[in-house]
């Protein structure tokens, strides 16, 4: 037995037993991977996999068991070099930060930039991505932290804690028949094309969710990830925008009004996340601290360390 056969156990199951896919992601062969399964299986007498010819289907029932117990060991061996790391070399590695990029671009930068200050030595990676992909990147154990406000807390895989809770916001050209009412409501908004985020991001979940429970379906005629991006074509008077609040700068967007509307969508909670289990340096565990100050340290490495431990 082997770490390149659990690896290739643990990357089997992830890539929905495609072997292809597993010998690329390794980068190894696939009449490799499928010899280091066989001996694998061999040494410990049992089948891994179903297999339909020389496809394989799915697990078998000790299989299922097996997987957990891999997973396991691939991330102790995991925490053993960041042990050793964090003993060889305490002000210097590197940190993966897995965010989206509404985080990245209006929650992330001061935090950042104290980071780099207190941490010069440390080599900061800001992976930006969707929060499915975020989460998927904490479990594979490609990012230390991941934040974002959809999905983090849908994985029982990781441990999550609380970053802030914010609201969307409309954004409108200046002169905009929305800028005169004194309340906006959906029914009113309705009334006017509408610009905003993609499903699966930045609480678009909670956007259609209020017009799914007013009974109204809402004109969207574009959507998109990047914030940004839709405060562009607002200003082309394609629509109106439904933005993070964050998101919109008086300073900076002069050819926009913000409308705040807090109680027209839900409110959301942006949340930083964890592998459970994982061993985490101190820079890493002081980078949490700040992002999420009521926690608590000894709170936080309980949660972390504890495989079996809720949020």
């Amino acid at each position: 037995m082997n770490f390149q056969q659990l690896r290739i156990i643990r990357e089997t199951v992830r890539r929905n037993f495609n072997l292809t896919e597993v010998a690329i992601a390794l980068h190894t062969s696939q009449p490799g991977v499928s010899k280091h399964i066989k001996d694998l299986e061999d040494e410990l007498g049992i089948e891994i996999f179903v297999r339909k010819g020389k496809r394989l289907l799915g697990l078998t029932e000790p299989g299922k068991d097996l997987v957990g117990v891999v997973e396991q060991i691939l991330l102790d061996s995991q925490n053993l070099r960041r042990i050793a790391d964090q003993y060889a070399s305490r002000e210097s590695g590197h940190f993966v930060v897995a965010t989206t990029h509404t985080q990245a671009r209006y929650a992330l930068p001061r935090i950042i930039k104290w980071f780099k200050t207190d941490y010069p030595r440390v080599h900061l990676a800001l992976h930006q991505g969707g929060p499915k992909e975020i989460a998927d990147m904490l479990v594979a154990g490609q990012a230390d932290v991941g934040i974002a406000t959809e999905s983090l807390d849908a994985r029982p895989e990781l441990v999550s804690f609380p970053f802030y809770t914010w609201h969307h916001a409309l954004i409108v050209p200046h002169g905009h028949p929305l800028l005169s009412r004194d309340e906006v409501t959906l029914e009113a908004l309705a009334e006017y094309p509408i610009i905003t985020y993609h499903e699966g991001f930045t609480g678009r979940a909670h956007i259609d969710a209020a017009f799914a429970e007013a009974g109204i379906v809402p004109d969207i005629v574009l959507s998109a990830i990047d914030a940004d991006v839709i405060k562009t074509y607002v200003e082309l008077e394609m629509g109106v925008g439904i933005v993070a609040s964050m998101a919109y700068d008086s300073s900076k967007d002069h050819a926009l009004r913000m409308i705040e509307v807090p109680t027209l969508f839900p409110p959301n909670t942006t949340r930083l996340a964890v592998r459970r289990g994982a061993f985490l340096r101190d820079y890493a565990h002081a980078f949490i601290e700040k992002v999420c100050p009521d926690v608590g340290s000894d709170a936080l490495r309980s949660a972390i360390l504890n495989p079996g431990e809720t949020d």
